[in-house]
């Protein structure tokens, strides 16, 4: 009869165990982003986070004033030790969380890679001393995290990358060019270094030929100095020890000019970054992985190499 009850719990708790596993692989699990109330620079602002819209199979929330990251981690048997920080799209007006984030998350999921969405603030003078800098304040903060836990989920912290779309890849190729000078205080360039970016249909530059207009504006307000924008354009910021690239565009995005990618492509064979560019045909903007052409099965085939 013991046995048999033994037995039942175990069972019982391996069912547990593999149910919060599946839970976290397909709908994600809350992970404690800043551990203080007050976030450096931030202003006391009411949580005005809302849904804008429902359209397209996607969800685009905006007003985001409070940040918060989501793990979405593999079965444990299944698991490699890399991870990926995601950072969805919208302009910096507001993130497109499905198509951007989660269903991108439980693909990676899905292939053993953990994964964790941002929810990173929107730049705002409500909430925000200086909105320049609160979204690159949220993502270091998320690579610093990830990488202080990485046991905790059987992550590599010498493996914790960071992706892009749109918008998100601005913010994405910022964390990759501005990790020497942290934003938040008391971290080292080394805990808020990603290993590797990953950029789709990514804004690059502050630029004025080739900049989306309203990314910059949200960002940097209607007039940005030369100072702000030549900061702000990743292009200009690469160094030798940039982390290797894989970057995705379409020749036909009329949203984010393909020239944003080249640019930075260029900076990186400059500064003898490994990169791997991929310019396809069509597909204008805002595709996620909803392309004809599968971008990310050539992105998880990079990523065996890095």
């Amino acid at each position: 009869m013991r046995k048999f009850v033994a037995a039942l719990i175990t069972g019982t708790l391996l069912t547990a165990c593999a149910s919060t596993e599946q839970n976290s692989a397909e709908q994600g699990t809350a992970v404690t982003l800043y551990k203080a109330q007050m976030i450096s620079g931030a202003k006391p602002a009411e949580n005005t986070e809302k849904v804008h819209s429902t359209n397209h199979n996607d969800e685009f929330v905006i007003q985001i004033s409070q940040p918060s990251l989501t793990a979405y981690l593999p079965d444990a048997a299944n698991r490699s030790d890399k991870a990926v920080i995601i950072c969805p799209g919208g302009g910096y007006f507001g993130l497109s969380m499905l198509k951007e984030g989660q269903q991108v998350a439980q693909r990676f999921a899905q292939n053993g890679i953990s994964a964790f969405v941002l929810k990173y603030r929107m730049p705002s003078d409500t909430w925000m001393e200086d909105k320049s800098v609160g979204p690159l304040q949220d993502v270091q903060q998320a690579i610093a995290q990830v990488k202080a836990q990485a046991a905790d989920w059987g992550i590599n912290p010498q493996k914790v990358g960071i992706m892009g779309f749109s918008a998100g890849g601005h913010l994405a190729a910022s964390a990759a060019t501005h990790y020497d000078n942290p934003v938040n205080h008391g971290y080292s360039a080394h805990q808020v270094k990603p290993n590797f970016q990953i950029l789709v249909y990514p804004v690059i530059s502050m630029q004025p030929l080739i900049t989306h207009k309203g990314s910059r504006t949200n960002l940097l307000g209607e007039n940005p100095t030369g100072e702000q924008i030549d900061r702000f354009s990743n292009e200009l910021n690469v160094s030798g020890t940039a982390p290797p690239a894989f970057i995705v565009h379409s020749t036909d995005d009329v949203v984010v000019p393909v020239a944003n990618a080249l640019v930075y492509y260029r900076a990186l064979v400059d500064n003898q970054v490994p990169a791997l560019l991929t310019i396809l045909p069509d597909g204008n903007h805002g595709y996620g992985m909803r392309h004809p052409i599968d971008w990310f099965e050539q992105l998880l085939n990079w990523l065996e190499t890095q």
